[in-house]
């Protein structure tokens, strides 16, 4: 199962490196399971070079049978407690750090409605941390940020919100917006992998795209540590404009956060579960009673 579980990492990362960090394991054991792996199948899964990592026609034929036992895998847990639940369980919903209030307050009234079958309790995470959970069956739901692809969940969207540039203060007093034209000789932060939504990654690709190239990577560092680096004058970063926002608690004396003239970024928020879950399975009502409790996404 775990050789499984690692070549669908790099079948679907396409990168040993980035398939290593989402499996949080080092590069050079990643290599040697799949090596492992194609010699026990007696077929070339990959067509790797110093450059690029391409499925081979037997990988390619692999992947869906692969994904399919996983899944498989994946529901035992909660076909088991199914079987054997007492009449009111408890389940878990995830949720990701920096929420809106009211979104909070939709969880707490979902939780209100879902008491009558089971006890819905928060669990902390990244997104993707919650994506997997949920893939996993260990999460019976979870708030995560798009973009998310993984063909096995069902998702509702529940929060739109515009972002604007943190920036530091004393650079553009007595402005009320920002050009991305104005934020060329800043370095755009790198937040550290294990805080990054994807969605971030995105933007990291998009800022190199319309000439803003200067970085400054952080490991080791939370949302304080980005606006400590922003405060200092030499960087910028991204964050939710809407004032209710618990990321505005992150604001130091020297930063400001400005929204945009020429671009208009988007995070956007999902009720993610598993659809085999939800189609004859045990979350049948608690999905129901969400749709009716997040039916109307907000956009702030």
């Amino acid at each position: 199962m775990l050789h499984l579980r690692y070549f669908v990492a790099v079948a679907e990362e396409l990168n040993f490196s980035a398939a290593a960090r989402r499996l949080h394991m080092a590069t050079s054991p990643l290599s040697q399971r799949i090596k492992d792996l194609e010699r026990e199948l007696d077929q070339r899964l990959f067509d790797r070079d110093t450059h690029s990592v391409a499925l081979t026609p037997a990988g390619e034929a692999l992947l869906p049978i692969a994904r399919d036992v996983l899944e498989r895998i994946n529901r035992i847990p909660w076909r088991l407690r199914e079987v054997t639940r007492a009449e009111r369980g408890t389940m878990f919903i995830g949720i990701p750090s920096g929420l809106h209030p009211r979104i909070r307050e939709l969880v707490g009234t979902l939780a209100e409605r879902a008491d009558e079958w089971c006890e819905l309790l928060r669990w902390p995470g990244t997104s993707k941390s919650l994506v997997t959970g949920v893939c996993e069956g260990r999460l019976a739901l979870a708030l995560a940020r798009l973009p998310i692809s993984d063909p096995v969940l069902d998702m509702l969207p529940v929060l739109s919100e515009r972002l604007g540039a943190v920036v530091p203060a004393d650079r553009f007093t007595g402005r009320d917006a920002v050009a991305l034209s104005d934020l060329t000789d800043l370095c755009f932060v790198v937040a550290p992998p294990e805080m990054r939504f994807a969605y971030f990654d995105q933007l990291d690709r998009e800022m190199a795209e319309r000439g803003i190239r200067k970085r400054v990577k952080l490991t080791d560092s939370g949302y304080g540590g980005i606006a400590e680096v922003v405060s200092s004058g030499i960087a910028f970063y991204f964050s939710m404009l809407n004032a209710g926002s618990p990321m505005h608690g992150y604001a130091m004396e020297n930063t400001r956060v400005l929204p945009f003239t020429d671009f208009d970024p988007l995070l956007e928020t999902v009720l993610i579960w598993r659809r085999d879950r939800s189609s004859g399975g045990d979350l049948d009502d608690v999905v129901e009673a969400a749709r009716e409790v997040f039916g109307d996404p907000l956009h702030l």
